[in-house]
């Protein structure tokens, strides 16, 4: 049994690696931006009862330090917490770069210290510009245009992590999430295609539907799954995609929101490419399926059927 910190536990990878690790036998602690209920306090005990909870904001080098001289050692830090997105990095730029690129930098600090194992959670948006299969080596042999400052700042992060094990010898694992989402990801503005797809139409809102853009689909259980699957098979420098096998359009995904929410399809609006992302994203899996496990137990079809089940009951929507 180990003993880990997940950063970014309430969100949705977070969670689901908190409740995947613990089902594992692992002794586990989660930080996330929010107060909560049975988190532990530091001036003052806040509950008569032991917690395995507590806020921290990673950006903020005290409050991280605190977490590890308090309940560390920790031998694996799962990092899962970032500000996730194209557009939220353009209108919530200052904490995209405050919390992904600073907060891993503070991380990193106390790794050259503690040295506990990382494993850090990357995007698919490192791969830019990119128009063939993308398989982890890529990036290593190809000049890369980013196309927006989420994908940058998750660059940022990985150059930062190669520099770390070459100077200070630390030891980290960088996954690299592609199109991840479903049960548990409640809505905003700024969440996954897919999310948005579902949750607009049942509440009947009209969709933007970008022509000419493919990607795959993965359950959150089975990128979790792998994800935890790092630890029995840890090899400091390595990076692994982690994605869905359906090669599918945003037209597809759109019309599989559309058949299992019920909704009007005029709802549905159609507009030409967007600016600033990557038009199709060609993934290798055998990477993470031969090291890691990776597998795929939920189809594209299943995944959206699930996730309009999911959001009908959390949401109460009849």
């Amino acid at each position: 049994m180990s003993k880990i910190l997940v950063t970014g536990s309430k969100g949705v990878i977070g969670s689901k690696l908190v409740e995947v690790l613990i089902k594992r036998g692992h002794n586990i602690f989660g930080v996330d931006l929010h107060h909560s209920d049975g988190e532990e306090g530091f001036e003052q005990k806040m509950d008569n009862f032991k917690s395995n909870y507590a806020r921290c904001d990673i950006s903020e080098y005290r409050q991280l330090k605190r977490i590890f001289e308090k309940y560390g050692p920790f031998d694996y830090v799962f990092n899962t917490a970032a500000e996730f997105g194209r557009w939220n990095g353009e209108d919530f730029y200052e904490q995209v770069w405050k919390t992904n690129v600073i907060g891993l930098k503070h991380i990193l600090r106390l790794q050259e210290k503690l040295k506990f194992k990382l494993i850090h959670c990357s995007s698919s948006e490192v791969y830019g510009d990119y128009e063939g299969i993308m398989a982890e080596e890529v990036m290593e042999n190809v000049e890369i245009k980013q196309l927006n400052d989420y994908a940058m700042s998750k660059w940022v992060n990985e150059m930062q992590i190669k520099n770390s094990i070459t100077k200070n010898k630390t030891e980290t694992v960088i996954i690299r999430f592609f199109n991840t989402g479903g049960e548990g990801e409640w809505y905003h503005s700024y969440r996954s295609v897919n999310a948005k797809f579902c949750y607009n139409l049942l509440m009947g809102r009209p969709i933007t539907v970008y022509k000419g853009h493919t990607r795959t689909s993965l359950w959150v259980w089975d990128a979790v799954e792998t994800t935890a699957n790092v630890i029995d098979n840890f090899k400091s420098g390595e990076i692994y995609n982690i994605g869905g096998e359906d090669h599918h359009t945003i037209e597809e995904l759109a019309e599989l929101a559309l058949k299992y929410s019920g909704a009007d399809p005029k709802l549905l609006i159609i507009k030409e490419s967007e600016i600033l992302t990557t038009k199709h994203k060609r993934i290798d899996l055998f990477k993470a399926k031969k090291e890691l496990n990776h597998k795929i137990t939920v189809n594209l079809e299943d995944q959206v059927k699930k996730t309009i089940a999911w959001m009908k009951d959390y949401y109460k929507i009849k």
